[in-house]
């Protein structure tokens, strides 16, 4: 869609950040606002497994769950200049200085979860979107494929 908008296709189109930025650098587009700020908590990545995979890999899943939640307790202490230079060996064609306008910018709306949980109110956003978009059918009971054991154990356990 970035492309298509910078070619002259339509008069706005969204973007997820860097792109956004590198947009808004090449003097292609200008960020008008955030989607993400608007829309109000979404969960756009979340782990999944199978039952029995987790009946069998308890420590290994407790294990990742608290790396995860390690990450997340090190983004909300570390500068965006510190976030920024860990994530710069994935985003090799950006400089540090837009990878830190990048942070900031997440930062500002607080665009990364604070914790492992994956919340109710959260998970009934995303399910819309996908249902809006056609991309589900029907929603499914959060009890019945959400498991917050391993967020809840990492949250109690890491300070």
């Amino acid at each position: 869609m970035a492309g298509a908008f910078a070619g002259g296709e339509g008069d706005f189109t969204t973007a997820f950040e860097p792109t956004a930025t590198a947009m808004e650098k090449e003097g292609s587009g200008y960020i008008v606002t955030s989607i993400g700020k608007d829309s109000g908590e979404i969960p756009f990545t979340a782990y999944s497994t199978t039952r029995s995979y987790m009946k069998n890999n308890k420590d290994l899943i407790q294990r990742f769950t608290n790396a995860v939640y390690k990450g997340q307790l090190w983004i909300q202490q570390a500068s965006s200049k510190e976030v920024a230079k860990a994530m710069q060996p994935f985003f090799e064609d950006i400089s540090l200085e837009d990878l830190t306008t990048v942070v900031d910018r997440y930062k500002s709306i607080d665009a990364w979860s604070q914790n492992p949980v994956l919340k109710e109110e959260g998970l009934k956003k995303l399910m819309t979107v996908m249902k809006e978009a056609k991309e589900l059918d029907k929603e499914a009971p959060y009890k019945d494929i959400v498991n917050t054991e391993f967020a809840n154990n990492a949250i109690k356990n890491i300070k």
